[in-house]
């Protein structure tokens, strides 16, 4: 029997910083959905353009809009935020996702990379998280797997 990998402690440090909350337009659908708010009003309201691409809008405080206390759209929130931590540069970076375990304390150290790795991939696979368009999806989850 393997050792989890990962398993989330909801502290949030992956929720703060100005960055990579990448809307694809799966995303933007599933999140207006569970705030009961058309698409349009989700995009004017709670997200910005950069790079081509919508990411999630960040509060005064540096965490993301919906972030209090923890994620305040959990069932709604988008892929990037699903995939976390097994995002591509740590799967394919053993410095990496030594790095991560720094500030996310559900990353498994005991685990190992390559555990990590296999979890991840089957992770990611299982809850259909893996892109492969480059210009509308998020750059960590782009995958040639």
């Amino acid at each position: 029997m393997s050792i989890n990998a990962f398993e989330c402690r909801m502290c949030g440090h992956c929720c703060h910083g100005e960055g990579g909350i990448v809307m694809t337009e799966k995303d933007q659908k599933r999140l207006a959905a569970h705030l009961d708010i058309s698409v349009d009003e989700l995009v004017e309201k709670y997200t910005e353009e950069r790079g081509g691409k919508l990411h999630l809008i960040t509060g005064d405080d540096g965490f993301c809009f919906f972030f209090k206390e923890g994620c305040g759209v959990h069932p709604g929130r988008p892929d990037i935020c699903r995939a976390w931590p097994f995002f591509r540069g740590n799967l394919v970076d053993e410095m990496s996702w030594e790095m991560i375990q720094e500030y996310c304390p559900g990353v498994n150290p005991k685990a190992g990379h390559k555990e990590f790795v296999k979890q991840g991939k089957q992770y990611l696979r299982d809850e259909d998280l893996l892109r492969y368009d480059p210009d509308s999806s998020p750059n960590a989850l782009i995958s040639d797997d």
